[in-house]
């Protein structure tokens, strides 16, 4: 693996506590991959054999329900770990996760996470403080289905990810990646037919102008109203 600087990992979360000759014996003991866009990296029910940092790009986490329904909770951006079954008591993955975009990680033996959080003050802390995030996160998704009209669901993910991912163009706000109409309605718990439909009025409203798997919001105020509304 090509050397890479420990400087730039060193305010990433699991990293900001330690010393650079310690987040380079962590970096000696891991594997660098790129992922082409569309790859899983591992899936749900496999065995956790890994864990991984996210260096650069975006992962999909894609749950299949017990029901058959494919749900999209959350993304990990880029300097996240991703992958921690071993935090979470778990042998298996109880996701997919896949590249959003090309991506480049580290990954390490599941085995070494332990030892991780032994050797390294901080590791842990630092890792957990993402996880905890990540699980207030999935709580505010759980209420959003459990309490909001589609509308309000889809309007609200849309702002999700323009605070996220967006930046900013002539015609307004951009999302930065490929998102697909399939990955809005799976991350609201609608139909595409229902997204494609709500798309399509907004974009006539003047509210947003969409494409081929990219999606910016050219009136930010008016898609908060509707994401409020009710």
């Amino acid at each position: 693996m090509a050397k890479i600087d420990e400087t730039l990992l060193v305010k990433l979360p699991p990293f900001s506590r330690l010393s650079s000759s310690e987040i380079a014996e962590i970096i000696g003991l891991a594997t660098k991959k790129t992922w082409n866009e569309g790859e899983a990296v591992f899936s749900q029910g496999n065995e956790a054999e890994r864990f991984f940092l996210l260096l650069d790009g975006l992962i999909r986490v894609e749950r299949l329900t017990p029901g058959g329904d494919r749900v999209v909770p959350l993304h990990i951006p880029a300097g996240e770990l991703f992958g921690v079954a071993p935090a979470l008591g778990r042998k298996t993955y109880p996701a997919d996760a896949v590249a959003a975009v090309d991506c480049i990680t580290l990954g390490w033996p599941a085995h070494h996470w332990a030892d991780f959080v032994k050797r390294y003050e901080g590791f842990g802390s630092e890792s957990w403080r993402t996880i905890g995030g990540r699980m207030t996160e999935l709580h505010d998704r759980i209420d959003e289905l459990s309490t909001q009209a589609v509308e309000q669901r889809v309007a609200a993910v849309v702002l999700r990810l323009v605070r996220q991912y967006g930046q900013k163009v002539d015609a307004g706000i951009e999302i930065t990646f490929p998102i697909t109409r399939a990955t809005i309605s799976e991350m609201t718990g609608s139909t595409i037919h229902t997204v494609s439909r709500l798309l399509a009025a907004w974009e006539k409203q003047g509210i947003v102008a969409s494409k081929r798997k990219h999606i910016t919001v050219t009136d930010p105020h008016r898609m908060v109203v509707i994401a409020n509304q009710g």
